[in-house]
């Protein structure tokens, strides 16, 4: 009688595991996650400036079919061309130079997760490790609004 009890229970216990995996799951059949189509927003969390970075990606079957990248600065100011100017005027080429890195940097990372599909696969440049943080951030929390 206690083998058939614990027979029963474990058998209980199995079906339970089997039907927990029937539930919803935002993955394909081999792993990859399944996204609904649309256009998403991403934001990353503020860096110690109060810069943060903002990413919309396009979605189309499935598959990243567009991806823009900004960081702002503090004032919500998009990094670009000026980003390192003081005034208008470069007054630290050093500085600016490495302000400009960060953002090719973000135009790089941007083309690159259209290209290989998968955040993962976006490889960081040296030199804009901060920009990089706060793009993979800010594409999983848009990635993560996707997900069927």
């Amino acid at each position: 009688m206690k083998k058939k009890v614990i027979s029963m229970a474990f058998l209980f216990a199995f079906a339970l595991t089997l039907l927990a995996g029937c539930g919803k799951n935002s993955d394909n059949e081999a792993g990859n996650a399944v996204y609904s189509s649309g256009i998403y927003t991403g934001k990353s969390s503020e860096d110690d400036q109060g810069a943060y970075g903002e990413v919309t990606i396009t979605i189309e079957d499935n598959k990243i079919t567009d991806c823009q990248y900004v960081t702002r600065q503090t004032d919500g100011t998009v990094k670009d061309e000026n980003y390192g100017k003081v005034n208008g005027e470069i007054s630290n080429k050093d500085y600016y130079d490495k302000a400009q890195l960060a953002v090719e940097a973000m135009k790089q990372y941007a083309q690159k997760l259209v290209e290989v599909q998968r955040p993962e696969d976006v490889d960081g440049v040296s030199g804009a490790t901060i920009s990089f943080n706060q793009f993979n951030e800010a594409v999983h929390n848009a990635l993560g609004e996707a997900k069927k």
